[in-house]
């Protein structure tokens, strides 16, 4: 029994030392930059998919979204 309480005293000590050592950690200027140096990576990297995709999307290069008809191609056609 007395095994079982020092296994939860020694578990609780140390996740309050590590959640120190994060929060320490976490307010550095090095994480800090390192922080919104990702942000942007994942940003550009984002933004570049999305072109990708957009462009394999409109395979005809007319700009207009797939699957959408423009107004100018719809006359004539009976409704």
């Amino acid at each position: 029994m007395h095994m079982k309480y020092r296994d939860g005293i020694f578990t609780t000590l140390a996740l309050a030392l590590t959640s120190v050592a994060l929060a320490a950690v976490v307010y550095t200027d090095a994480y800090s930059q390192a922080a919104k140096a990702e942000a942007s990576g994942v940003r550009a990297l984002t933004e570049a998919a999305a072109g990708a995709t957009l462009a394999s999307a409109d395979q005809d290069g007319d700009g207009e979204q797939p699957g959408y008809a423009h107004r100018s191609q719809l006359r004539g056609q009976v409704g």
